[in-house]
C-alpha cells in the first residue's frame, strides 16, 4: 500500500511563510499531542481545516523531506528513561531538512506536565552522523536541564528516521500541527516502513486545538508514540516497550496499513477554534 497523496488537499490551504510561522508559533517550550492516523484519512482532515489553517509554503513546496539521527549512550540511557517513564527525559538528535540541506543539532527535554523544551544548534550536514563537533552544546543543554547520566558519556548514532512533513499554522490559537507521512526507521541492517500510517502532532502552549477536537470526535485519542523510542522498540524486541506496547501492537506489528477509526464528516457549526 502506498502513502495516500495529500498534495491536492495541501494546495487548497492558504500559505504561510517560514518567518511568520516561527514568529507566531515557535513554541520551543510546548505541549505535544501525537495521533497515529490512517494515511487514507488525511485528505479529509485537511479539507476540514481549509477555513482555519495555513500551510507552510517554501518556494511553492508544502511537504518536505526530513532525516533525523538519534544518539544514545552505550547503555541506551535516553531510551530506558523513556521506557521507565522517568519524569525528566531527553533525546539528542541531528535533524536534516533534505530539500534545503539545512541541519540542526537538537536536545529535547521532557519536563513536568508533558512540557517539552528544545535546544537547537546550527550544524553542518556532513556531521549529521556524529555529535562530536557539538558535544559541548549537548552537555551544556543537559546540565542546564539537570539531566546528569548522559553528560560526558559516549553518544552513538542508534536510529535513523525519514519522513515527509507538512506543517500547519492555526492562527486563532497560535499553534502548530505537523503531518508526517512516508515514515521509515533504520537501526543497523533492519528497516521498518509504514506507508499506511501517518502521525499528526499538535503543538500548543497548553490548550487543545481545533485539530485535537476533530480527532477526538472521530474516536481518536493521543497515543504514546516517539519516533525514537517507539521505532527502536519495534526494531529491537529485546528492549522493554511498556509505554508503547499498545501503539506497537495496533500500528507497528504485522500491519502496513493500521486498522482503526477513520474521520467522519463533522457538522459545520462544531468546527471552531474555541
Amino acid at each position: 500500500m502506498t502513502t495516500t497523496p495529500i498534495g491536492p488537499a495541501l494546495a487548497r490551504l492558504a500559505p504561510v511563510g517560514l518567518a511568520e510561522l516561527v514568529d507566531r508559533a515557535a513554541l520551543q517550550t510546548r505541549v505535544d499531542r501525537k495521533y497515529p492516523v490512517p494515511a487514507e484519512s488525511l485528505p479529509f482532515l485537511l479539507e476540514r481545516l481549509t477555513p482555519y489553517a495555513r500551510v507552510l509554503d517554501i518556494d511553492g513546496e508544502r511537504s518536505f523531506r526530513y532525516r533525523s539521527v538519534y544518539f544514545d549512550t552505550p547503555q541506551l540511557v535516553s531510551y530506558h528513561r523513556a521506557a521507565q517513564r522517568r519524569r525528566r527525559r531527553f533525546k539528542v538528535r541531528t535533524r536534516t531538512y533534505l530539500d534545503s540541506a539545512e541541519c540542526w543539532l537538537e536536545v529535547k527535554i521532557n519536563g513536568a506536565r508533558g512540557s517539552i523544551t528544545k535546544h537547537r544548534l546550527p550544524y553542518h550536514p556532513g556531521d549529521c552522523g556524529t555529535v562530536d563537533p557539538g558535544r559541548d552544546f549537548v552537555d551544556e543543554a543537559l546540565a542546564r536541564e539537570s539531566i546528569g547520566p548522559a553528560a560526558g558519556s559516549r553518544l552513538d548514532p542508534i536510529l535513523v528516521t525519514e519522513y515527509r512533513r507538512a506543517t500547519l499554522l492555526l492562527p486563532d490559537t497560535a499553534s502548530r500541527v505537523t503531518v508526517d507521512t512516508a515514515l521509515t526507521w533504520r537501526h543497523g541492517d533492519a528497516t521498518l516502513w509504514l506507508p499506511g500510517l501517518a502521525v499528526v502532532e499538535t503543538k500548543t502552549a497548553s490548550a487543545a486545538t481545533l485539530v485535537d477536537r476533530m480527532l477526538w470526535r472521530a474516536g481518536m485519542r493521543p497515543a504514546r508514540i516517539s519516533k525514537y523510542a517507539t521505532g527502536l522498540a519495534a526494531l529491537r524486541p529485546d528492549l522493554p516497550d511498556g509505554p508503547w506496547r499498545r501503539t506497537l501492537r495496533r500500528h507497528f506489528h504485522g500491519a502496513a496499513s493500521p486498522a482503526g477509526p477513520t474521520l467522519s464528516p463533522l457538522p459545520e457549526q462544531e468546527a471552531s477554534c474555541v
